[in-house]
């Protein structure tokens, strides 16, 4: 199979449609069609279903595509690993987090980024709620471990790292620290808090809804900065937060409880990057976090 048969197969295969596949290989739409077709009269079978509709792969195809794609994407890797150790990248990478960053996957992550790069010093820096990406907007980290939601045109978001459930954190002997979950209509009646700083609106509303979903407004109180302000307040009965799920293993403190809460949705932390500015070192440390997460079968999850 000649190179670019095989990227016009996985890419069709991807996109299922002959003018994406076009515009992501720089081709038109007629040489994809001739490829396809000679890569099937090599095959002796069709590899898509076509019609003037739809594009479907045949189960031959599927069965291809299901064996070349992870060789593709080794091959891809050794590649770019190859190139990364003979431009000899160095220098130095900041990467920011909020809270626990990656979680569990941070030490592999930069423990494989080192052996990968040793000539790159990684400089880490927690970044908070009340700015949670202007540290990476001002250039003073190139990467950024946060929680989604980020819609930023300036901002890419890149691989997701954890997948977390939702917990209410509430001070101990609150009528609701002897649960065992909640939904979240219960905390119509409570007081959650607002944000201080520049962190997007639509940001703090995925993370502390201001709505039940029944509509029924939820009272916000005081303006926090950071995140051991907001468990401080939590804790002296100032009043309530919904949080990520791993708060409880990373934040745990004795006047503080975590409460299940079943019906929010949830919450994912990605790698965040300035959109066309990644440069070498930062193009080694997206690869390094995509293979780390293959090689741990994908998000974490708490």
């Amino acid at each position: 199979m000649e190179r670019q048969e095989l990227q016009t197969f996985l890419t069709l295969a991807e996109e299922l449609h002959f003018g994406r596949t076009a515009e992501r290989l720089l081709l038109s739409q007629a040489r994809v069609s001739q490829t396809v077709k000679k890569l099937e009269r090599k095959i002796g079978a069709p590899l898509f279903e076509r019609t003037s509709r739809v594009v479907r792969m045949s189960p031959l195809g599927r069965q291809l595509y299901d064996e070349l794609a992870p060789l593709h994407h080794r091959m891809e890797e050794a590649v770019a690993r190859a190139k990364d150790q003979a431009r000899g990248i160095d220098g130095e990478l900041g990467v920011g987090f909020l809270g626990s960053g990656a979680g569990s996957l941070t030490q592999p992550i930069l423990k494989l980024f080192r052996e990968r790069c040793p000539g790159c010093e990684v400089r880490m820096r927690e970044t908070q709620f009340q700015d949670p990406l202007g540290a990476l907007r001002a250039g003073d980290i190139d990467m950024l471990f946060t929680c989604l939601p980020v819609e930023e045109p300036d901002l890419t978001v890149g691989p997701v790292v954890i997948t977390e459930h939702r917990a209410l954190a509430v001070p101990v002997g609150h009528r609701f620290a002897g649960r065992t979950s909640l939904s979240f209509e219960e905390l119509a009646g409570e007081t959650f808090f607002r944000v201080a700083g520049g962190a997007p609106a639509y940001w703090w509303d995925f993370h502390v809804p201001p709505r039940t979903p029944s509509g029924r407004e939820i009272r916000r109180g005081q303006a926090v900065a950071t995140f051991q302000e907001l468990m401080t307040l939590v804790a002296t009965g100032q009043g309530v937060s919904p949080v990520i799920a791993s708060v409880e293993t990373y934040y745990s403190r004795p006047d503080v409880v975590f409460v299940p809460v079943h019906d929010l949705p949830t919450a994912d932390v990605a790698l965040v990057w300035r959109t066309g500015s990644t440069g070498s070192r930062g193009d080694a440390f997206i690869r390094t976090v995509r293979d780390a997460l293959a090689a741990h079968g994908g998000p974490a999850s708490f």
